[in-house]
């Protein structure tokens, strides 16, 4: 059994965010914030996680309801950090170990880093280790007091700082390790005695440093990633902090980012080596990019996968769809969920694909709508083609053989079928299955009128100059 337990506060309302949404649920470069606090706790391989919930309680529960590794504990009302820590000692029965405790809006926290903690706790035998950061605008964050060696004496909050303590910058980030023994101890000695009326869980470890057993205030490597979110400038701040670390990791991987400040790729994201992302590109969610492939400029990507070789000429929307190997698309294409496109596909600009699946080698390559199709290999689909699914109150299926030829300007009016090596006259309205290899054409019969034209124009000339005079004439 693991020798650590870990406790996230996740209660606070985090009114500075003026938000409906949970704190600790708003994204960090398109992962909440307690996702990545999580993924970094479960690095240390927990006896159990005590998640700590108490504003919008239930949205946060339902948020986490996917894992089955945590406890929930309620904090209502909110009465400070050492209230939440003290009503999950209940949950610790029987635990002698070390407890991580954790907030639950530090989302930049690396696993390396909790690493190095919780083993510096261990090698001092300390009661209590937390992590401090120097920051050039300390603010509202408790500061870090030491002594004339440097050694560490206690935390005092900003409310409670006199004017000499408020100049310090080393502030407390508010990530610690504790004894379990010690927190059963102290916690129920805390009072709220002080500027805000809170159970403050740093008055632990004031109690530890009283009795003289060892604390341990260890400064954090990367003070940035080591802050709180508490703001929508500070969730900007940390979502460009997120970006810039994966971007740079991507290119440690072999990606090229032409522009890595415009680049936008969320955690998670996988990328294959030797391709190429231009300025503006957007993957995120559960998307994958293959190996040497080519991401025009601006085109979105989401919960995308896609095959070696893919060239995208840009501007384009991916979202919720496979793309395999060698294919081409773009500029301007949109492939919808559902959309499969095959090896070798073209789907070119202004051309939107939905639910369908488009076979080995075939080409929608100009101003096309295909939705709820199969469509085999080998096929031309040519411009302003557009298949009729729906009607009014259900979608209906196109299918269409190995390589059939589709004249532009074409309707296909599910649900149809066209069979394998059939030609589809341009300006053709398709109405009926058409069988293999038939030609099928819908065109009226062409009637030209000699003269009609000019006598036309002529007409309409003489319409707009005879305007043109009525109103220079109104003007006099």
């Amino acid at each position: 059994m693991s020798s650590t337990a870990v406790i996230i506060l996740a209660a606070g309302q985090g009114t500075r965010m003026k938000s409906d949404l949970p704190k600790v649920l708003h994204a960090v470069n398109g992962v909440a914030m307690i996702d990545q606090v999580l993924a970094v706790a479960r690095g240390l391989r927990p006896a159990c996680t005590v998640v700590v919930v108490g504003h919008q309680g239930e949205r946060v529960r339902n948020h986490l309801a996917g894992a089955d590794d945590l406890t929930f504990v309620d904090q209502t009302p909110q009465l400070g950090t050492g209230d939440a820590v003290r009503r999950c000692l209940p949950a610790l029965a029987g635990f002698d170990g070390t407890v991580v405790v954790l907030s639950g809006d530090v989302p930049l926290i690396q696993a390396g880093e909790l690493a190095r903690l919780a083993a510096h706790h261990h090698e001092r035998r300390a009661v209590a280790t937390l992590f401090t950061a120097v920051v050039d605008t300390p603010g509202g964050l408790g500061r870090i007091v030491r002594d004339d060696a440097g050694h560490f004496q206690r935390i005092v909050e900003a409310k409670d700082a006199q004017p000499h303590e408020l100049a310090i910058h080393e502030i407390n980030a508010g990530i610690y390790c504790f004894h379990a023994d010690l927190l059963r101890r102290c916690l129920p000695d805390v009072t709220r005695d002080n500027a805000q009326g809170e159970f403050y869980l740093p008055d632990v470890v004031a109690m530890a440093v009283a009795e003289r057993a060892v604390v341990e205030a260890l400064p954090y490597a990367e003070p940035a990633e080591a802050l709180g979110v508490n703001s929508r400038l500070d969730l900007a701040h940390a979502s460009a902090h997120a970006r810039r670390r994966v971007n740079e990791a991507l290119m440690a991987s072999g990606v090229t980012l032409v522009d890595p400040a415009t680049t936008y790729v969320e955690g998670g994201v996988e990328v294959g080596r030797d391709t190429v992302l231009h300025p503006g590109v957007c993957l995120r969610g559960a998307t994958r990019i293959g190996a040497g492939c080519e991401i025009g400029p601006y085109s979105s990507y989401a919960d995308a996968v896609v095959g070696d070789g893919v060239r995208d000429r840009g501007y384009s929307h991916v979202e919720g769809c496979t793309i395999a190997a060698a294919v081409l698309i773009g500029p301007y294409s949109r492939l919808r969920p559902g959309a499969e496109i095959a090896t070798g596909a073209h789907i070119g600009n202004f051309v939107e694909v939905k639910k369908s699946r488009i076979g080995a080698g075939s080409k929608v390559n100009h101003l096309s709508y295909i939705g709820d199709t199969e469509m085999g290999a080998g096929v031309n689909v040519g411009a302003g083609t557009i298949t009729c699914n729906y009607d009014g109150a259900n979608k209906h299926k196109t299918v269409i053989g190995d390589d059939v030829f589709i004249g532009s300007d074409t309707q296909l009016v599910a649900p149809v079928t066209v069979g394998d090596g059939a030609l589809i006259g341009a300006g053709t309205t398709v109405t009926q299955d058409v069988p293999a290899e038939a030609l099928t054409l819908t065109r009226a019969p062409q009637e030209n009128r000699p003269g009609a034209g000019k006598k036309y124009l002529d007409r309409a000339r003489a319409i707009a100059a005879e305007k043109k005079q009525r109103a220079k004439e109104e003007k006099k």
